[in-house]
């Protein structure tokens, strides 16, 4: 009996959990349905609570090195407290809504290199080992995402990486602990004066700010530096503008302005400019990335070999390669 007792306290024939998505396929500011699927072990168990949450791999700077850590960024519980009896077997029904800022993984079918996202399930067992359950999740862009990726594919920029910072925008309204960097290639027209131009989008119900930062390069008597750019966009224009063209001139106007070196983690601060026809806000200055505060529960690095093995080698297609 105290052998089977120490078994069950390492989760030895204890419950199980499964979690299956209706459809792993999501866009920012909708959800995630599915169920959560326990059965019991040998003995009756005591489930504290079951909860799911969002895990994604995040790019963190710790003095002078960096390394990537698997961060919890959003959670939910499924159900509290019950009593499990041994090999019984539940279906616990969930719906947890998609962060509007959470950032795309995939677009036309295929994974950005460099990006991962799961849904990672928790089941609390009294006096025994928790277990938990990963399953890949996909989140495809917004119409007004896609309207502003098909433009850089346009004008000929060559997706390179996609990743995600800790840390915080300047200027910027952000409620996750972390950004997205989507990088292109400089296309053949810009290739004189850009290096390259990372594109970040941090959306909200109401629309969505797109940061560009552009690596210019130096001239004859001139070092090269970054350029910023921002700009706010409702989600209604979406389906009314000509975005290669608005896009063209977001670029020209960025790589026309002297961004300012960075210094101590910030780019030089510039007013809100918005496109050709639109009245925007005026936004305040951005650039760089702040110190993220204390992150707690939701939004701290998740630790455990199991999440890094599920991801290890998912670094998705070659969108906008040939």
């Amino acid at each position: 009996m105290v052998f089977k007792k120490m078994l069950s306290a390492f989760g030895v024939g204890g419950p199980s959990v499964d979690t299956v998505l209706a459809n792993p396929n999501t866009r920012p500011g909708l959800a995630l349905d599915g169920h959560v699927n326990l059965v019991g072990g040998d003995a009756p168990a005591r489930i504290e609570q079951i909860t799911v949450g969002l895990v994604t791999r995040v790019e963190i700077e710790g003095g002078d090195t960096e390394y990537a850590g698997i961060m919890e960024f959003h959670r939910m519980p499924v159900s509290g407290a019950f009593e499990l009896a041994p090999k019984q077997q539940l279906a616990i029904p969930f719906q947890m809504p998609v962060p509007w800022e959470t950032p795309v993984t995939d677009v036309y079918g295929q994974r950005l290199r460099g990006m991962t996202m799961g849904l990672r399930t928790e089941l609390a067992v009294a006096r025994a080992v928790d277990k938990s359950d990963l399953d890949q999740v996909s989140v495809h862009p917004l119409p007004i995402h896609e309207r502003i990726l098909d433009a850089f594919q346009a004008l000929g920029f060559r997706f390179k990486h996609a990743d995600l910072e800790r840390g915080h925008l300047y200027g910027v309204p952000q409620t996750l602990p972390f950004y997205q960097e989507i990088e292109f290639f400089a296309a053949p027209q810009y290739a004189q004066t850009v290096n390259e131009v990372e594109l970040t989008f941090v959306t909200s119900q109401q629309g969505v700010e797109v940061i560009l930062e552009c690596d210019k390069r130096g001239g004859f008597l001139s070092a090269g530096h970054d350029a910023f750019g921002r700009y706010s966009i409702p989600h209604s224009d979406a389906a009314r503008t000509d975005w290669t063209q608005v896009v063209d001139g977001w670029l020209r106007e960025t790589t026309s302005r002297y961004g300012g070196l960075r210094a101590q983690g910030f780019g030089a601060p510039h007013g809100h400019h918005g496109y050709p026809g639109h009245h925007g806000r005026r936004g305040s200055g951005m650039g760089g990335m702040m110190a993220g505060a204390a992150l707690g529960m939701a939004g701290g690095l998740v630790a455990g070999e199991m999440l890094e093995d599920a991801f290890e080698g998912d670094d998705g297609g070659d969108f906008g390669e040939e």
